[in-house]
């Protein structure tokens, strides 16, 4: 199989899968419990949290672990709407944002919030100067993802922080770094980032957990699940150790070589797209500068039908999010591309363990797929 879908997410390593056997098998306390079994969790799960805490440059004790950066996303949401509850019912978010904050708007909106969408400009972008723009006095959330998850577009996560410092604002902003976070820089501490949401399985760590970091403007969150009081009273439910060993692990093992890591990918991106925009009929899509995602369109010809052959043939790539689950990409649409190059975006997307003879397998597939198959009308 030649996998180049790390964006939906990652395959797991030996010793992430060995990291949690061990936590389930051998480490099974429950981290509340008092007994040494239960200690020892507890002392672990601290340990773990530090880890992950470290390579995102905060205090441990500012990141909460949830199970899965969706949770993470709607809990910043509501613990921010919460917050500023008497100073306004008005969202900032862009109209390229993940499910998991759309869905949650969508929902707000219908409970009388006001919800402004950012639109990019055709190269993907979002910029501080249209947050600046949109922002008012009764403002409570501004919303913005940290890297698009389909065109790995950058968002200016400081910019807009800094932006909101200086308006004297007190709407709270949060960042999805799901697909940032290992892959960009990312610096909620140094930014002034509020809420910072992030996934294990798209760096190498389970499916099943998430954490979120909570800045210090973040006072007293409202829990998004009351119950027996983990996570420091903020987050109810028993952790899920293993999947927070696990997620550690994966931290750790991407950490060791990060630099060459991230340029490894940064240069397969460039080779594949130089031999995919020498194809002909290849256009980019969006200005992406995430050294692990490249979107391209191969004009005319449907998307889905390019994913499904080289499915076949044990090519893994996306047409898009993977929650799209077969719709529309609304991110697509909201590049106001025109409907053949809309129709053959496509997402290809590097992982450390990619390699060139990869890109040159993928390449002659997608030149093959052209080659035999008339363009849609």
């Amino acid at each position: 199989m030649v996998y180049f879908d790390n964006a939906a997410t990652t395959p797991l390593p030996k010793a992430v899968a060995d990291a949690m056997y061990e936590v389930l098998t051998a480490h099974f306390g429950n981290p509340s419990s008092q007994y040494p079994i239960g200690v020892e969790m507890k002392k672990a799960v601290e340990g773990w949290r530090a880890v992950i805490a470290g390579a995102l440059g905060c205090p441990a004790e500012r990141l909460y672990f949830t199970s899965c950066g969706t949770e993470s996303d709607n809990w910043a949401i509501q613990a921010a709407l919460w917050q500023n509850r008497h100073r306004g019912r008005h969202i900032i978010t862009t109209a390229v944002e993940h499910s998991a904050v759309l869905e949650p708007c969508k929902l707000l909106a219908q409970q009388g919030y006001e919800v402004t969408y950012l639109k990019p400009g055709q190269d993907g972008n979002v910029t501080a100067e249209q947050v600046a723009d949109a922002l008012r006095e009764d403002t409570a959330l501004v919303s913005v993802m940290l890297v698009n998850n389909e065109t790995g577009c950058v968002f200016p996560a400081a910019d807009i922080a800094a932006l909101l410092r200086k308006k004297g604002s007190p709407a709270l902003l949060h960042c999805d770094a799901v697909q940032g976070f290992l892959k960009v820089p990312c610096d909620p501490e140094g930014w002034g980032v509020d809420l910072m949401s992030l996934s294990g399985h798209k760096v190498g760590g389970p499916k099943g957990v998430g954490a979120l970091y909570i800045g210090p403007r973040v006072r007293n969150p409202r829990p998004l699940l009351p119950g027996g009081g983990q996570e420091r009273g903020a987050r109810s439910g028993t952790e899920a150790t293993a999947q927070i060993a696990g997620f550690a692990k994966a931290v750790e093992l991407r950490l060791a070589d990060y630099d060459a890591k991230l340029a490894h990918m940064a240069g397969l991106k460039a080779y594949c797209r130089e031999k995919l925009l020498a194809m002909g009929g290849v256009v980019p899509v969006g200005e992406g500068t995430a050294p692990h995602i490249l979107a391209v369109s191969l004009v005319g010809y449907p998307s889905a039908n390019i994913v499904t052959d080289l499915g076949a043939q044990g090519i893994c790539i996306s047409a898009g999010s993977a929650c799209h689950q077969g719709k529309a990409s609304h991110v697509v649409s909201a590049l106001g591309l025109d409907k053949k190059t809309a129709a053959g975006v496509i997402r290809i997307s590097f992982s450390p363990d990619n390699t060139r003879e990869d890109v040159d397998v993928l390449c002659q597939a997608l030149l093959a797929h052209r080659d035999s198959r008339f363009p849609m009308l």
